[in-house]
């Protein structure tokens, strides 16, 4: 998943309601569970998956189906979306033993996320037009494939354990996920689609201080990048605390470095806090603020900054049912988000969004996600954020996840 090895993924899993590693709806419909076969554990491989789509309504939604500046998930509305139709092969390593050992995983996505999810210079260039291809190739309208994570994976048992990955994987930064079973509500934040990278290529090392504490770091080849303007690398690294008691995990996590053109050396650099706690078995709350600032990213001389804070509390009602709060405020200074004044210009505002929603899984493999979103932008007459030239809209969005 995004954050494969750390503290935020373990509380998004657990916001999600339970493991997507669960009973799927293959081995529901025949009885057998491919991962429990005798070769697929000679071999340690685990296989999975998923299928997510939904629908999305807008109060201000306009002709094209664009939902405005909302982020991918309920990025389209008044139609239906296959955001994922997710595939992964996975061969953990064991960080238990005392021997080295070595893995690796692949995930596969196709859908309407997938473009989000895409790195510059690999899958984005897969179903692309170009040389020798017909113009027409990518008629896919919104749709399209990713491959967001390939990589390998070595454990090593020095001291209390280091595991090195290498290859191309989700980032450690921020709380919400790509994955769909591993985050409670279908829409996304801003912060998430705006202020932080998906995916990273390189090298990724983590090191277990002791029970409560890990620390992460390496180099990466940017945000989102593969092999497009190589030689920007930048520090991606973390530090990560759980108390001991389990009800409480603490994240902090930093990129910096050039990320684009190695001639122009712009710097990029953003870090995310996330604190989660579990007031009870039931009631579980997450806080999380990003700060990011870029060099000249206005203009020269001009640095552009986004900033924000999300907070998050769901409450398991039964085994079954779950509901949930998000609050959101995301201050794009640098105009990240792609909205033009009338005159063509890009503008920054403030973003804010609450949404409110329930996760229903009647069955172990099936989960539903209605919600109802209401966002705000102060745009203050300089330009249209959402659909019937608005600067707010509620939003109505119902998705399902079946996993395999």
């Amino acid at each position: 998943m995004k954050k494969t090895v750390l503290l935020p993924l373990a509380a998004g899993a657990l916001l999600a309601g339970g493991s997507v590693h669960a009973e799927g709806a293959i081995e529901a419909a025949t009885g057998v569970n491919i991962n429990e076969t005798q070769a697929m554990k000679n071999l340690g491989l685990e296989f999975g998956g998923w299928v997510n789509g939904g629908v999305t309504y807008a109060s201000h939604s306009n002709p094209s189906g664009n939902n405005g500046a909302i982020p991918f998930g309920t990025d389209r509305v008044n139609e239906f979306q296959l955001n994922q139709a997710y595939l992964y092969l996975e061969k953990a390593v064991d960080t238990s033993g005392s021997s080295w050992d070595i893995g690796g995983r692949v995930d596969f996505m196709f859908g309407t996320d997938a473009p989000s999810t895409q790195a510059a210079g690999w899958d984005n260039q897969i179903l692309r037009s170009g040389s020798g291809y017909p113009a027409n190739i990518r008629d896919f309208n919104q749709y399209d494939l990713a491959f967001p994570q390939a990589y390998v994976e070595i454990f090593a048992p020095l001291g209390n354990g280091l595991t090195v990955k290498a290859g191309h994987f989700y980032t450690i930064i921020g709380y919400e996920v790509v994955t769909s079973p591993d985050n409670f509500f279908y829409s996304h934040a801003y912060t998430m689609n705006y202020g932080e990278p998906f995916t990273h290529t390189g090298v990724l090392a983590t090191y277990q201080l002791n029970d409560n504490w890990s620390v992460t770091g390496g180099a990466v080849d940017g945000w989102d990048n593969f092999r497009q303007d190589g030689g920007d690398w930048s520090f991606l690294g973390g530090v990560n605390w759980g108390s001991d008691d389990g009800r409480s995990s603490l994240a902090i996590s930093l990129i910096t470095g050039e990320n684009g053109n190695d001639s122009v050396g712009q710097n990029t650099t953003m870090y995310s806090i996330v604190f989660s706690h579990d007031f009870s078995d039931k009631l579980h709350y997450v806080f999380q603020h990003d700060f990011g600032i870029q060099e000249d990213g206005n203009a020269p001389g001009d640095d552009a900054d986004w900033y924000g804070i999300n907070q998050y509390l769901t409450y398991d009602i039964n085994d079954k049912l779950a509901a949930g709060l998000r609050a959101e405020w995301f201050s794009d200074r640098g105009g990240r988000i792609p909205t033009k004044t009338q005159t063509g210009n890009w503008f920054g505002a403030n973003y804010y969004a609450i949404s409110a929603g329930v996760n229903y899984a009647p069955v172990s493999w099936l989960k539903f996600r209605p919600e109802v979103r209401y966002d705000w932008a102060d745009t203050n007459g300089a330009g249209t954020v959402f659909g019937g030239n608005k600067n707010e809209q509620v939003q109505v969005a119902a998705d399902f996840i079946i996993t395999f």
